[in-house]
């Protein structure tokens, strides 16, 4: 990508930072007192992130790898574009117009790509739905929606039998062979590109999201198109200021249903001239490595549960010798210190932990490249975010103190609103903050140190006890692969600490074992913050974005075997 093509949504040099600079003797605060988005009132994420590489230099440089085909499928700019240009006119041809909501239930692949970018180009909204949802979460999605177009695969949709017939949908459209009233996905290809997107403004609706809360079925999120510009720092940093260098192939295991996915590679990725693979299969250690280093990946978001995975792998870069892996980001649960020493020491890529809510993004986080990463922070806040730790009242807290995470109301990535819900979003304000409802301190250099959720903090005999840091402490000794604290009720404590361990290969289950953990976490961490109770486990319940579910762990009757 020339630097003009990007240039134009940045305001000046010093907002890109791709081009900072890591020199220690540049304080960093001085580059980030002049950092401010340029948000036109004109703004597409198509056009932003396809169409304008098309018209341009990268017009035939590889935009989208596609691995679900067999043969596996390669498209350019311009040939992404056209083909969204083509599904744009097809859909529109359905009946999809601007502000109308279009479903996509579909594995990442080109499917998934061409309905979102044409759905973008139509001024449409697009609710991708992940294949991980069961049945009555999908029906409620579909409807919560609104949406009477649904676009789907073929294998996807028939496990789903009978859905279709419990929706009120105007058209069901399938990859893969279309049966009875079904439209054919691949009829979109008849139609001659759309003439020009729709003019849309930066904070016209484009993206709804469904995502699981504490309590109720999953909730709408809904997204403007200035969505993917107060993406441009973050994922620039957690992926060490390299995407302004030419020839990077991004990828993640996520589906583009979820924000990850969607905005941390896929149209960041584009928007930078890059090129992006799909490719999605049951995960395993082994599967990600070998998928990463066939495909020459550079750059990956993956979740700390899925990196604990590939953490059990020794010398990966001996098994993998082609690997071209530069930089991991990851985020969505804390990542324990020993996985950024793995990625140090065994396979050489930094990993840089980021921390954000679907509703309000990529707030705090670290890049190795611009400052020391120190084990066991989220980092510190990132460009263009205004963060504070505040009281129940939402007045900032000094640095020490444990208050609640708080973004401010004029945040870049801050959304719309929930779908339908406008008490709910009004609720998500205290004055001019933006409550996340997760607690942390921040220390004198500007660190943030995560205590917990507000119903996952552990309450017991007076002290306030965050899990992450537990489990951070429990993953550091040999034996434990992975850890999962909770707090349980007790007469005495209020509550008292309990951790589901999985160890690693070599390891049983014992008293004498059990001993050894909680010596560990008192020698440590500290002495208050010990498990009382242990309980060795094989797996664990994970939610539908793959993280550890704790509120299944507190939910589990009380083992025998607990130590």
């Amino acid at each position: 990508m020339g630097a003009n093509e990007a240039d134009q949504y940045f305001d000046g040099l010093v907002t890109d930072v791709n081009r900072w600079d890591p020199n220690p003797s540049v304080e960093l605060e001085s580059q980030l007192r002049p950092f401010q988005l340029h948000v036109p009132e004109r703004f597409n994420m198509s056009e932003a992130a396809v169409g304008r590489h098309a018209r341009g230099g990268a017009a035939n440089q590889v935009a989208l790898i596609d691995t679900q085909h067999s043969p596996a499928r390669q498209l350019t700019f311009e040939e992404l574009d056209r083909e969204a240009s083509r599904c744009a006119a097809f859909l529109r041809a359905l009946g999809v117009e601007r502000g109308q909501v279009v479903v996509c239930y579909a594995s990442q692949g080109m499917e998934a790509a061409l309905t979102h970018l044409a759905a973008y180009k139509l001024g449409a909204v697009i609710a991708p739905l992940s294949l991980l949802y069961g049945r009555d979460t999908l029906r409620h999605a579909i409807r919560d929606s609104g949406a009477s177009i649904v676009v789907s695969t073929r294998t996807a949709w028939d496990a789903l039998a009978g859905l279709g017939a419990e929706l009120n949908l105007k058209h069901l459209v399938i990859a893969g062979g279309a049966t009875g009233t079904e439209v054919d996905f691949g009829d979109y290809a008849e139609h001659a590109p759309l003439d020009r997107p729709v003019e849309t403004n930066a904070n016209d609706p484009a993206l709804l999201l469904y995502t699981s809360g504490s309590t109720g079925l999953p909730k709408g999120i809904l997204h403007a198109h200035r969505l993917l510009l107060g993406y441009l720092a973050s994922v620039s940093m957690f992926y060490e200021l390299q995407m302004r260098e030419a020839g990077q192939v991004l990828w993640t295991p996520s589906d583009w249903s979820w924000i990850a996915g969607i905005v941390n590679v896929q149209l960041t990725g584009w928007f930078f001239g890059h090129t992006v693979v799909a490719g999605q299969s049951k995960f395993s250690a082994e599967w990600a490595f070998e998928f990463i280093a066939r495909h020459g990946i550079t750059h990956t978001f993956l979740t700390p549960t899925a990196l604990k995975r590939m953490a059990e792998i020794e010398n990966p870069r001996l098994r993998w010798p082609h690997l071209r892996l530069r930089a991991i980001g990851t985020g969505g649960e804390p990542c324990p210190s020993a996985l950024l020493a793995w990625g140090e020491d065994s396979l050489q890529v930094p990993i840089n932990e980021f921390y954000g809510l679907t509703e309000v993004n990529h707030l705090i986080g670290n890049c190795r490249h611009l400052y020391p990463i120190r084990p066991g922070s989220m980092g510190k806040s990132y460009p263009g975010h205004r963060i504070a730790i505040i009281d129940e009242n939402g007045n900032p807290l000094p640095a020490g103190a444990t208050g609640q995470i708080a973004a401010h109301k004029s945040d870049p990535t801050l959304f719309l609103g929930y779908w339908n819900q406008p008490e709910r979003t009004q609720a998500m304000y205290l004055g001019e903050w933006v409550l996340t409802g997760d607690y942390a301190r921040v220390d004198s250099d500007g660190y943030f140190w995560y205590a917990g959720r507000n119903d996952d903090l552990i309450k017991s005999a007076g002290y306030r006890i965050g899990p992450a840091e537990v489990e951070d402490t429990l993953v550091r000794h040999p034996a434990v692969a992975e850890a999962g604290v909770v707090g349980i009720p007790d007469p005495d404590r209020g509550q008292i600490v309990k951790a589901f361990v999985r160890l690693v290969d070599g390891y049983l289950p014992s008293r004498e074992l059990a001993d050894d953990l909680r010596r560990h976490v008192k020698a440590n961490l500290a002495s208050y913050k010990f498990p009382r109770l242990i309980e060795f486990v094989d797996n664990f319940p994970l939610t539908t974005t793959g993280k550890i579910s704790r509120k299944e762990l507190r939910n589990q009757p009380l083992a025998s075997t607990n130590y």
